[in-house]
């Protein structure tokens, strides 16, 4: 048990962060400690998804000097090499998420110019 403990540390690591990034979302009333903890939440999934892609042993999948027909007589094994796409996906997830972040900083800007105050309480209460 204590194996298992110790070689799955990472994902607990990122479960960690990932309810630290939801506590920030659902019991903070600051929009800008919300945002943090969207923040830490999205870069908890990025990370899991980049630790999932790894593997140990591995290398990159390219296979080099085969080319015509002597590619039909190579045997390629899928076991020697790393699956790429969880990486590829994580790139595109950390350009979403920068993009998110500057549109709710500039959103948050706009609100605080607004009404004068950045707290979810406060802002309900000028709206009614």
């Amino acid at each position: 048990m204590l194996e298992f403990i110790v070689g799955h540390s990472n994902y607990f690591f990122y479960i960690f962060l990932m309810m630290l990034g939801l506590w920030g979302i659902v019991g903070k009333n600051n929009l800008v400690k919300k945002l943090i903890g969207m923040n830490i939440f999205q870069w908890s999934i990025i990370l899991f998804f980049v630790s999932i892609g790894a593997k140990e042993g591995g290398t990159i999948p390219i296979v080099e000097g085969v080319h015509g027909h002597d590619a039909v007589d190579v045997v390629v094994q899928a076991s020697q090499y790393v699956n790429p796409l969880p990486h590829v996906l994580m790139l595109t997830a950390i350009v979403v998420g920068v993009g998110t972040t500057g549109v709710s900083l500039a959103l948050l800007l706009r609100i605080y110019k607004n009404y004068g105050t950045l707290e979810e309480d406060e802002i309900l209460q000028k709206l009614r």
